[in-house]
């Protein structure tokens, strides 16, 4: 496999990761504290063995409640951000996997599967998700919707394959997931937004709890998908 093909240096995410999200470490702790217990707790039991995919700094995995929790990233900084609780994998997640198989209940994916570097890095990660999970189990992916988000998916530099609702949910298919449930737009493009103050984070979490238990506007503003999808 060519150097192009190959996942970024550790130390070239690290330092995307410094740059992008280190000045909204705390608001973005909020935030997803209010997306799992608001939202995606209900998709999760108490003794579900939960793996977050491209953890980034651990926001959600930190903030779920599971019975065993695992987070998976390239970025060796990672495991600095995670709760003792949280067993830390340094792994490519497009080469098997080191979980036993059907060992997870659910596997979570935030706006990670864009960051691969081809669409085939993408299509084997899935099929070590398929791996890992039990039957029946759950996967649970979520990501910018290039259908709605339109010319701005390339505003990050690190964006490499563009994805859709529809083609996760095909390429999810071909994997010989059955899906669950679609949401072509579930969040805007983007949460965290550019406040700092505790006052701005204050009004960014009551607005997301409007936000997320008013479903009927998520068509008219999400430009994320919210794609569940079972084993």
């Amino acid at each position: 496999m060519s150097s192009t093909s190959e996942p970024p240096a550790s130390s070239e995410l690290e330092r995307i990761y410094r740059l992008r999200f280190d000045e909204q470490t705390a608001l973005r702790a909020r935030v997803w504290r209010v997306l799992t217990a608001r939202f995606f707790q209900q998709w999760i039991r108490p003794g579900d063995t939960v793996l977050d995919l491209g953890c980034g700094y651990g926001e959600f995995i930190n903030a779920i409640s599971a019975g065993s929790k695992l987070a998976m990233d390239l970025n060796p900084a990672a495991e600095k951000r995670l709760d003792p609780s949280v067993r830390f994998l340094y792994q490519d997640c497009a080469r098997p996997w080191p979980v036993p198989e059907g060992s997870v209940d659910v596997v979570f994916s935030s706006n990670f599967l864009e960051h691969l570097p081809t669409k085939m890095h993408v299509d084997q990660t899935l099929e070590h998700a398929k791996r890992a999970l039990r039957p029946g189990g759950r996967l649970i992916l979520m990501g910018p919707n290039i259908r709605l988000v339109h010319g701005a998916y390339w505003d990050f530099w690190d964006h490499h394959v563009a994805i859709s609702d529809r083609s996760i949910v095909e390429a999810l298919r071909n994997r010989a997931f059955d899906i669950e449930r679609v949401w072509a737009g579930f969040l805007p493009y983007t949460m965290a937004g550019r406040g700092r103050s505790g006052f701005s984070a204050g009004l960014l979490e009551l607005g997301l709890r409007i936000y997320l238990s008013c479903p009927v506007i998520w068509k008219f503003v999400g430009q994320q998908f919210l794609v569940i999808a079972r084993a």
